[in-house]
C-alpha cells in the first residue's frame, strides 16, 4: 500500500466516476445548515427547487469541516498511512484550508500532514486531487505531488454567472450591501476565478448573452485538457444545453462534462450559479 493518501473536501467534482489511485482519496464532508436541521454535504439539492434568486427565504449557511474533523480525519487516516495531502476548496470560499492547518499543527500522530490551497473548487478541485491520487499510486514523493499540484493549479480557469450575490457576501467577497441591491436588480452578474478568488468583469442584460460571454472566455486559452460545466439547481437550463452544443460542435477534441454542485457548494456560490472550468494542457511537464 502507498505510505501516501490524499484527503479533500466534498465540494470537489471528480472528472471520472473511477481513476487511478481513488482508493487512496478521502473526501470530508462540509455541513449545511437549513432552519433547524443540519445536513451533511449530498448532491441533494432539493431544499433549492421551490424558489427564485429572488424569493425571501430562509437561506441556508454551509459550514466546513470543523478543526477537530480534520483532525479525528488525519488521526484515521495516520493509522493506514505515513502522509496525508490534504488538497481543499480555495480558501476565499471556505475557511477549510484554515481549519485543516490548525488541526495539522495540533495533531497527536506520527502521521505527516501536509495542505494546500487549491484556489479552485469543484472539477478544478477534483482534476488536482486525481492528478495527485495518480502521482501516489507512482510513489512520487509528497515534496514533489506538491509541487505538481501548485503546477497544475496554475493551468485551471473558471468563469461563472453567480445571480445570488447575497450567498457570495458571506466569504466577504461582495459588499453585503451591494449583494442585496444586485439581488433587487435581478442583475446577471459575470465573474471569473483567479488565484481562488471571484473577480466580478461584466454584467449582462438577459440569459441569453450568457453562452456567448462563457464561450468566449474558454477561447482564450490554447490545448485545453478538459471543460465541465457546473451548476446549481437547473436556471439556466436553455443556457447550459447552447452551451454545450456550441463546445461540441467546435471543440470536439475536448472532452467536456456536465455536473452538478454539491449542497454545500450550492451554498457557497448560490444554488442557481453555473459555471464553466477549462483545464489547460501545460505547455510542459511539471
Amino acid at each position: 500500500m502507498p505510505r501516501i493518501c490524499i484527503l479533500t473536501d466534498s465540494t470537489v467534482h471528480f472528472t471520472k466516476q473511477t481513476f487511478l489511485g481513488h482508493d487512496h482519496v478521502t473526501v470530508i464532508p462540509h455541513t449545511v445548515r437549513f432552519g433547524e436541521q443540519t445536513f451533511k454535504d449530498n448532491s441533494d439539492l432539493s431544499i433549492y427547487k421551490p424558489y427564485s434568486p429572488t424569493d425571501r427565504f430562509e437561506r441556508p449557511q454551509a459550514s466546513a469541516p470543523s478543526v477537530e474533523a480534520f483532525r479525528q480525519a488525519f488521526t484515521d487516516l495516520g493509522t493506514r498511512y505515513q502522509e496525508v495531502i490534504a488538497i481543499l476548496v480555495s480558501s476565499y470560499l471556505s475557511p477549510a484550508v484554515d481549519n485543516a492547518r490548525q488541526a495539522a499543527e495540533t495533531l497527536k500522530s506520527p502521521v505527516t500532514v501536509h495542505v494546500i490551497d487549491s484556489q479552485t473548487t469543484a472539477a478544478g478541485l477534483g482534476f488536482l486531487v486525481q492528478a495527485a491520487a495518480e502521482a501516489v499510486l507512482r510513489g512520487t514523493s509528497s515534496n514533489d505531488i506538491n509541487r505538481l499540484v501548485r503546477g497544475l493549479s496554475r493551468h485551471i480557469y473558471a468563469v461563472y454567472c453567480l445571480p445570488d450575490l447575497v450567498y457570495l457576501s458571506r466569504s466577504g467577497q461582495v459588499d453585503i450591501s451591494q449583494a442585496v441591491v444586485g439581488e433587487m436588480l435581478g442583475m446577471i452578474p459575470i465573474f471569473i476565478m483567479e488565484n481562488g478568488r471571484f473577480i466580478h468583469v461584466q454584467k449582462i442584460r438577459s440569459p441569453r448573452h450568457l453562452v456567448d460571454v462563457m464561450y468566449e472566455f474558454i477561447l482564450e486559452f490554447e490545448r485545453l485538457k478538459y471543460l465541465a460545466i457546473v451548476q446549481g439547481v437547473p436556471y439556466f437550463e436553455q443556457e447550459s444545453r447552447n452551451l454545450r452544443e456550441r463546445i461540441i460542435q467546435n471543440m470536439r477534441t475536448t472532452p467536456l462534462t456536465e455536473q452538478s454542485f454539491s449542497l454545500a457548494l450550492a451554498t457557497l456560490l448560490g444554488p442557481h450559479s453555473i459555471g464553466l472550468i477549462a483545464m489547460q494542457h501545460p505547455s510542459q511537464e511539471i
